[in-house]
């Protein structure tokens, strides 16, 4: 009896992937959140002011309609944008085409932002830049079930979540340091369509025959995106984790600006963000690598998530109980501790129960909702809480619990040690 093996780009990976590659796939990882987070946390909520002053909206209010309305692309572009690639049959690969694609449509529609004149294009940039930079994203992060063996997964995703964190303290230190709203978006596209090249000009993808492609239908096509709890109820319970706790997070960032403007009236807001980003940025640093390849050592994942959710639900109820600006460090340090370790292992987890090799990509697309949805349900929470039912020290204690469920519920999950 003979065994049929599996086409490379459907073959679990068996041979440990080298730094370089891991670079590359790292830089590219961190230009895209370029992209994403200098607009989040400077470049929006600066327009946001601006443009408030006679448009019947608060700029917390037309802060949130943006960065929903954005969110929502997300929700869709992430998995769709995998699906695809799972399909693509290009001389390049599955995903480095979707990759190119991806952050130049993200450069030119940061650029878009950079020439917005009120709230209407501002809100059509956004959600041209969360489509595109979605398309790259969803590439990215399934490269790495295509390539990594499981027992390398938490090192680099460990990586991953580094080039994360930079990303997010990069685009923050360009969105600042750039001199004005024009000059951080084009800053941000630059870098962001720069950062890819080292992996897409150095390292070739897998490719899929057209023979191995299955044959398109557009209704199994659609149905394919419904990963169903009973049939994969760990992915269910690993999804749920991912969602609370990105939630909870979300609920810290969105209003950070304001945080330190309204409530600790810190003399520079903006300065401030970038501070607290650095050092949450360091801290994370020191734990998103060690907590990847300490899992992978160890052989065990759901320890390493519950007690990273943990301690950034504690630190999040800093916030709510030490309104100072020391508290602020504080709680920015040691949410950088847990979520370093959580990142990490986190997508090592995430990567352990996908169910096939051939929906790799839009697999961890229906995963990555767990990333978007935040952004859309974050607003929606926040907003009322700060403005009518308690402000920031309720909205903070809210946030922490959220978190804490989260990491609980990965108890459920009985296919991972």
């Amino acid at each position: 009896m003979t065994t049929t093996r599996p086409p490379a780009a459907l073959a679990e990976p068996v041979e440990r992937v080298g730094r370089g590659w891991t670079a590359a796939l790292s830089l590219a990882n961190a230009a895209i959140w370029v992209g994403w987070f200098g607009p989040l946390q400077i470049l929006l909520a600066s327009q946001a002011k601006d443009f408030a002053p006679g448009s019947g909206m608060s700029k917390e209010t037309m802060l949130a309609w943006v960065t929903g309305a954005g969110a929502v692309v997300s929700l869709v572009a992430n998995p769709l944008f995998g699906a695809l690639s799972d399909r693509t049959t290009s001389r390049r690969g599955r995903r480095t085409p979707w990759i190119v694609a991806g952050t130049a449509g993200g450069a030119l529609s940061l650029l878009l932002l950079a020439g917005a004149g009120g709230v209407w294009t501002m809100t059509l940039g956004w959600c041209l830049v969360q489509l595109t930079l979605n398309a790259a994203f969803a590439a990215v992060t399934a490269a790495v079930p295509d390539r990594v063996p499981r027992l390398q997964r938490g090192a680099v995703g460990g990586w991953l979540g580094a080039a994360q964190i930079l990303g997010v303290v990069g685009g923050t230190g360009l969105a600042t340091a750039a001199g004005g709203i024009g000059a951080g978006y084009v800053a941000c596209a630059v870098f962001t369509a720069v950062g890819v090249l080292p992996y897409v000009l150095r390292h070739e993808d897998l490719r899929l025959a057209d023979e191995d492609r299955p044959p398109w239908d557009w209704r199994g096509f659609l149905a394919g995106f419904w990963l169903s709890p009973r049939r994969h109820p760990d992915l269910g319970w690993a999804w749920l984790t991912r969602f609370l706790i990105n939630l909870s997070n979300s609920l810290v960032l969105l209003y950070l600006l304001y945080y330190l403007r309204d409530r600790i009236h810190y003399h520079d807001p903006d300065e401030g963000v970038l501070i607290l980003t650095a050092v949450n940025g360091l801290t994370l640093l020191g734990t998103v690598v060690v907590g990847g390849v300490w899992s992978d050592r160890v052989g065990r994942r759901k320890p390493f998530v519950l007690w990273s959710g943990a301690l950034m639900a504690v630190a999040t109820a800093l916030l709510s109980a030490w309104q100072t600006w020391p508290g602020a460090i504080v709680a920015a340090a040691v949410l950088g501790i847990g979520f370093g370790v959580f990142t990490s292992v986190d997508f090592a987890l995430m990567t352990d129960v996908l169910p096939t090799a051939l929906d790799r990509g839009k697999d961890l697309g229906v995963i990555n909702v767990a990333n978007a949805l935040p952004q859309v349900a974050a607003p929606a929470l926040a907003a009322p809480i700060v403005t009518y039912l308690g402000g920031y020290r309720v909205l903070y204690v809210v946030a922490a619990v959220i978190g804490l469920a989260g990491a609980g519920l990965v108890g459920r999950i009985r296919g991972v040690d």
